[in-house]
This record gives structure tokens, sequence and C-alpha cells, in this order.
């Protein structure tokens, strides 16, 4: 099963029509199809692992000041107790929390009700641990590399530059020059499997461009979820690239054959 990193970009990509929303929908029609997906999303951060670990994990709308179309979005899809349990299993010694406390915020819906608008693939999503660094979250992440070979689709959900203090709502500005270094560099980086840099993104585009491209972690951290199950002769499609809002990338990547 290939593994993919998408940028989702604004919550509204999950009810309007967007080359991001299409390029989604394609992707789940070309995929083998899951017998289960893990996801990790930039909006979930936890200290310590945990992952969810209900029978339906509940759909959160962890936004504000959105149409009331977006809030009435469910994605009902099941949740999976043999995954969570393997997914603990995998990662241990690492103590991972059992949560009954979230479900699948709108980095993974938003994205998965164009792929799979159907609902009916076990979905767990797994947080990220806000006491790793880069290195940290990518030896976590290959642990879990086993989950590809059963049939389990890891789908990693963030945004490669994310700046909402530099960005442009209205969508009228053209991107700031260090968004797109900072994107064409990380971009470059993946090509070639660079993953050590990619680990260390202040190497990329130098420490001032990934200071302003990375505002917070949380939105870059699960690309390296989708890098570290590359094998080291799987290729790494870009599937998207470009800066929306001035300071968003769409930046989004399949690794291994799709």
């Amino acid at each position: 099963m290939p593994a993919a990193f998408i940028g989702h970009g604004s919550p509204m990509n999950a009810i309007e029509d967007t080359a991001y929303s299409r390029a989604w929908t394609e992707l789940g029609q070309r995929l083998p199809r899951p017998k289960a997906i893990l996801a990790v999303s930039a909006h979930w951060v936890t200290q310590g692992p945990a992952v969810t670990a209900q029978d339906h994990p509940p759909t959160i709308h962890d936004f504000g000041r959105f149409p009331q179309a977006l809030f009435d979005v469910q994605y009902p899809a099941p949740g999976s107790e043999a995954l969570t349990a393997r997914v603990a299993a995998l990662l241990a010694p690492v103590q991972v929390k059992p949560a009954q406390d979230w479900g699948l915020d709108h980095g993974v819906w938003s994205v998965l009700t164009h792929m799979y608008p159907q609902a009916d693939i076990p979905v767990v999503q797994l947080s990220l641990d806000a006491g790793l660094d880069g290195r940290g979250h990518y030896d976590l992440a290959r642990a879990l590399r086993p989950l590809r070979d059963e049939g389990v689709l890891i789908l990693a959900s963030g945004n490669v530059v994310h700046n909402l203090a530099a960005a442009d709502f209205q969508g009228a500005a053209p991107p700031h020059r260090w968004a797109e270094r900072f994107e064409a560099a990380a971009l470059a980086a993946i090509r070639v499997r660079d993953h050590a840099s990619l680990m260390q993104p202040a190497t990329l585009d130098g420490p001032q461009s990934a200071a302003l491209a990375i505002q917070g972690p949380e939105h870059y951290l699960p690309l390296l979820y989708a890098l570290a199950q590359q094998d080291e002769d799987e290729p790494a499609e870009i599937l998207l690239d470009g800066v929306v809002m001035a300071a968003m990338s769409m930046a989004s990547v399949v690794l291994g054959q799709a």
C-alpha cells in the first residue's frame, strides 16, 4: 500500500470543488482499496503519542468563522480496535494512550470526504507527540512501516508551508517569495529522498526561511510520517504543489506506486 502526505489547506476544500479536492478524489480512485486508514494530522498534538480508540470516532469541527455548511459535514467512518492495538504494538516500548476524547479532525475528514466519500473504510488517528523533534517523529513513524504490507493506508495531513500570520485570506496577494523558495527546497529534497535534510527543515532554505514557513511545527511534522514509509527504491510522486493565500503550501506527495 502506498503512503501519502496531503497538504490540506483551508477546511473549505471539504465542501468546495477545487483543484485540490478533485486531485484527492482521483487519488482515492487509483489507490488500492485499503483495509483501514491510519491518519496523522497537524491538528492533534498530545504529550506522548495517543491513538483513537472508538468504534465510531466523532467528526471534530476544530475551527471557527466558517459557513454552517462546513459544520454540518459528518464523516461517519468506523474505527478499528484491531488497528488501534496494532499501532500500540508496533510502537512499543513507547506507551501509546488509547484516546476516547478525540476523533477525526478536519485535517483528516476534509481530505477523506473526497478520497472515500462513502466513509466505509475504518479510520484510526495517531497524534503528534509534542515531546519529539524531527528525527524522533521520523523514527517513530518508521516503526509503522509494516502496516503498508498489511493493507493499511498511512495518510498524513498538514502543510509544508503554513504561516497564518502572513496569509492573505482573500486570496488576492501573490505568494511570498520565502514561501515559494521553502516549498521548492522541500520538494527538491523529497525528489532525491534527502530525508535527513527534511528532518531538519532549517537546512532546506536557511533558518530564516524555515522560521517563516513553519510558524508552528505541527503542520510540517506530518510530512515526516509519510516520508518514513518510503523504501530506498520507491518513487516519490509530487501529487500537488503551489502556495495559496500567500503563505500556505498545498504540496502533496505519494510514496510508492499508486
